[in-house]
């Protein structure tokens, strides 16, 4: 007797056919617009990922009515996969060789800078794009390749809690700021912070300054910033 026998062909049960009428993918996807301004998140391997999504998330939101205002667009040496402190894997969306004309481009960090900062490809790139740049910014240990590519000379800039004194040290022509009070500074096209969830506040000035206070209370209100702000445990 075969192993079948026992079965009529009514008593198999038949899977469903599933008809997928939509790639839900591409409703997400936000086309480079060449007429919008473009924000430039700088990548590396080690990279602190709040700090790319960070800026990510401000800019990257619609106005209210829907309509796009920027291009948020990720940048490191190569095309391969950077791999984050945290471990999640981001594909680049251009190299230091194609990276399109930006507006802003915001510097982040690593836990630790050696690698970067002796990377003169990395160095190199900041320089040339801070040349066409209308901003840059850094978060946290970001501020060390700020030092290093020397754009920022006679400016205040801010780093992580603990890093000033090294920072200074290593980069007498920055004006460092007390990391212990100091959780954001301004001057001129530059700006900087602590770094972590403190991006958030360096991505939201820079959005007002580019939009108006009422997008970014309107994207404040998308990210429940409030709710951080009056969080108790």
């Amino acid at each position: 007797m075969s192993c079948d026998s026992q079965f009529s062909s009514s008593m198999v049960k038949k899977t469903p056919t599933v008809e997928i009428k939509e790639d839900t993918l591409t409703s997400h996807l936000k086309t480079f617009q060449a007429n919008l301004p473009t924000i430039g998140l700088l990548m590396f391997n080690g990279v602190l990922q709040s700090e790319v999504i960070a800026t990510s998330d401000v800019f990257s939101k619609p106005r209210e009515d829907g309509e796009q205002l920027f291009n948020v667009i990720t940048i490191a040496e190569t095309i391969n996969p950077i791999t984050t402190e945290e471990g999640i894997r981001i594909l680049p969306d251009y190299t230091f060789e194609n990276c399109p004309t930006l507006t802003a481009l915001f510097v982040p960090s690593a836990y630790d800078m050696y690698s970067q900062v002796h990377n003169e490809k990395i160095v190199d790139f900041i320089r040339r794009k801070n040349e066409e740049t209308l901003y840059t910014v850094s978060n946290c240990a970001g501020a060390q390749l700020i030092g290093k590519s020397g754009i920022a000379d006679g400016k205040k800039i801010v780093t992580w809690i603990g890093g000033g004194k090294q920072l200074q040290t290593d980069y007498p022509s920055l004006i460092v700021q007390d990391d212990s009070l100091i959780t954001f500074v301004e001057d001129g096209k530059f700006s900087s912070s602590n770094g972590n969830l403190a991006s958030y506040i360096s991505a939201l000035n820079l959005l007002e300054k580019m939009s108006s206070k009422e997008h970014r209370k309107y994207i404040e209100s998308y990210l429940y910033i409030d709710r951080l702000k009056n969080w108790k445990e």
